[in-house]
């Protein structure tokens, strides 16, 4: 009866031993699976909107919920990687980007900082509007749900060295709505936006800085 009854353990063991190894993979697959739907459709998204023109304004809180700073401006994105942000006064800044170079520029200093295109896309949150969607699922772990009009995407950054621990972006009707970044210490930014327009025809000016007299103009890394 011992026999018989050790054996049965042992293909009982078996049973469980092959359950719990099949586990992971099935798991692992599915969530596999998920990201790569979810990936497929926000690139859907994303792939339909060629310009983004529009205003924004900006909130970021701490991890209490007091206020930290209030914002707001305008924003026009064109695909690939074109991007012009502009910050209205008292914290007047301008960001622009051609796709190769990113100047941001502070009226305040008279003072122009240039450096290369950071392609990494956890670098830059607002070049996910404008980059290239084949980029996003090496960058992120995406998950997304979708109630009515609206869907939400929350991307988890794959890399470290990142600014935000998490992305929210918000889609009303197949248009940005609004974005949301979490870092590390529990600090939140919420941006806007609104009256968005898309695949409008944008002038190529938008996307080049011309330092004008008396600029001081910094070569990032020179």
């Amino acid at each position: 009866m011992r026999t018989i009854y050790t054996g049965l353990l042992g293909l009982l063991g078996g049973v469980m031993l092959t359950a719990t190894l099949l586990l992971p993979v099935s798991t692992a697959y599915a969530e596999v699976s998920e990201q790569q739907h979810s990936a497929n459709k926000l690139s859907e998204l994303l792939s339909h909107t060629q310009t983004i023109s529009g205003n924004f304004s900006q909130l970021t809180l701490d991890s209490t919920g007091t206020q930290l700073q209030e914002a707001s401006g305008t924003m026009v994105l064109q695909r690939p990687g074109q991007l012009r942000w502009h910050t209205d006064p008292p914290m007047e800044q301008l960001l622009v980007s051609n796709g190769e170079k990113v100047w941001l520029y502070d009226p305040d200093l008279m003072q122009v900082t240039v450096q290369k295109m950071d392609q990494r896309l956890t670098h830059t949150p607002a070049l996910l509007l404008s980059g290239d969607v084949s980029k996003i699922s090496e960058n992120f772990s995406i998950s997304y749900k979708e109630a009515g009009s609206i869907i939400d995407f929350v991307l988890t950054p794959t890399a470290k060295d990142t600014l935000f621990d998490t992305l929210r972006l918000s889609f009303r009707n197949g248009v940005i709505n609004d974005m949301q970044l979490l870092d590390a210490v529990g600090q939140r930014t919420n941006i806007l936006f609104m009256n968005v327009e898309v695949n409008q025809p944008v002038a190529a000016s938008q996307f080049v800085f011309e330092a004008g007299p008396g600029i001081d103009v910094i070569e990032d890394g020179q």
